[in-house]
């Protein structure tokens, strides 16, 4: 089960860019595909028609057994082979290639679909400690669909090729402190001499990431981005390049470890709300399902002739119901549980949780005066000041609210008294924040009375 919530992450990151809105090969955006992980041919980055062609990451082990060279590592490596689709029609006796193929109300466009690769190689604490290197391939391959007219003769095919690649894994086991230090790397091994940047793509593992599974009763991972303290200068020597390790699984297990080309947290997950894949992670599902929705039929068809994948994400959204569409909409998740807050429960950060806590009437004291909501206050920004804060350098403010946050520190809230916008900005809550030594109390003797009553 472990494994499968780190797949399903690692899915999440093998298709991000894999095929973006509009979902549809006409989109320029879609023309000129980008991913994450490529693994180009070697040579292909230094030519300019490819990328670096290796990637490598560094963790740590905590391995209790004194001698634990029969313990073993499981290094799953997982890319996308690029496929290419092409479709041609049927024109007395001979197969012409064509940039999109209608059959029978159907569509389908000539488009580089992919192939999930996944290798697993079993290794020895023992062996690594030696260094072991091993190689991963995928075959190149051909596969012809036939399209028959309203089940009838043949009117065209679709004519599927794959190139061959092939990488090298290397990994290697060395003692550090306490621990052990793991380097996994992953090379291309295909040459790029003589290539077009077309033909270095094909020749890519693409969506390149790394799992790693520790046996869970002799070996632990130690996160490498939260180290305790008897592993932090070891994490600090750790090097990534274009791969980066992070714990897996369920929250607080240490035997599995993600080696992402994304940077990612520990024990990543997918949103349970989440109905499914939609090739863009840096996007809310929400936006992106509904944006789907106000696609034309013309739209959502050509998608559907994309790719397979594509016709998925149409279907699904367009049979959304109600309420599932309306659990993407968000929900509120108490950082210290893995549960959402329950209907009636007052999270830590809001302010009903502790009554103590009244903005709107609480005060600072700010050189021996009580500064409260309705105060007047000269502004000289100094902790955090930015171009924009600098504007606002001298200014007479007006105090909406002083606040305190949960380490401790108070805020205080204000408008600007000279702002013609001021009580529009009051009226829904958009203030300008600042901290209390940043701020001058003004009284009334100091002639601003004329200030207050505007």
């Amino acid at each position: 089960m472990s494994i499968e919530l780190a797949r399903a992450v690692a899915d999440a990151v093998l298709y991000e860019g894999y095929l973006l809105y509009p979902y549809r090969a006409t989109s320029s955006k879609n023309q000129v595909r980008w991913q994450f992980g490529v693994l180009g041919p070697e040579g292909a980055d230094r030519m300019g028609i490819g990328e670096d062609s290796r990637l490598s990451m560094q963790t740590l082990l905590r391995v209790p057994n004194s001698d634990p060279s029969s313990d073993h590592l499981t290094i799953h490596v997982r890319f996308l082979q690029v496929q290419q689709r092409r479709t041609e029609r049927l024109d007395e006796g001979l197969f012409i290639d064509v940039p999109e193929l209608r059959v029978d109300q159907q569509r389908w466009f000539s488009w580089d679909e992919a192939v999930e690769v996944e290798r697993a190689h079993q290794v020895s604490f023992g062996e690594l400690r030696d260094g072991q290197s091993w190689e991963v391939r995928a075959d190149p391959g051909e596969a012809i669909e036939e399209i028959h007219d309203h089940g009838g003769p043949v009117a065209g095919r679709l004519v599927r090729r794959r190139w061959g690649v092939r990488a090298t894994v290397s990994a290697r086991l060395e003692p550090v402190d306490s621990l052990y230090r793991l380097t996994v790397a992953v090379a291309n091994q295909t040459s790029a001499a003589g290539m077009t940047s077309d033909v270095a793509v094909r020749h890519s593992l693409v969506g390149t990431h790394v799992i790693i599974e520790a046996p869970e009763s002799h070996a632990q991972f130690v996160s490498v981005i939260d180290p305790p303290a008897d592993a932090a200068k070891a994490a600090a020597d750790c090097r990534q390049h274009r791969c980066w390790p992070v714990l897996a699984g369920p929250s607080g297990s240490t035997h599995l470890l993600l080696g992402s080309p994304i940077i990612l947290y520990d024990h990543p997950e997918i949103a349970p709300e989440s109905p499914g894949a939609l090739f863009d992670g840096t996007e809310i599902d929400e936006i992106l399902t509904l944006r789907v929705m106000t696609m034309t039929d013309q739209e959502k068809a050509e998608a559907r002739a994309t790719d397979p994948r594509a016709r998925e994400i149409i279907d699904r959204c367009d049979q959304l119901s109600a309420a599932e569409l309306q659990r993407l909409h968000g929900i509120l998740r108490d950082p210290h549980s893995d549960s959402p807050f329950e209907t009636g429960e007052v999270p830590w950060w809001d302010p009903a949780a502790g009554e103590r806590v009244q903005p709107e009437v609480d005060a600072v004291l700010i050189n021996g005066v009580s500064v409260s909501r309705g105060s007047l206050v000269r502004v000289h920004p100094s902790r955090r000041a930015d171009a924009q804060d600098l504007f606002f350098a001298d200014q007479v403010a007006r105090v909406t609210a002083v606040l305190s946050d949960v380490d401790g520190g108070v805020h205080v809230a204000l408008v600007l008294v000279d702002d013609p916008a001021a009580e529009l900005h009051d009226w829904y809550g958009r203030y300008l924040y600042f901290a209390p030594d940043e701020l001058e109390p003004l009284v009334e003797e100091t002639g601003l009375d004329h200030i207050a009553s505007r």
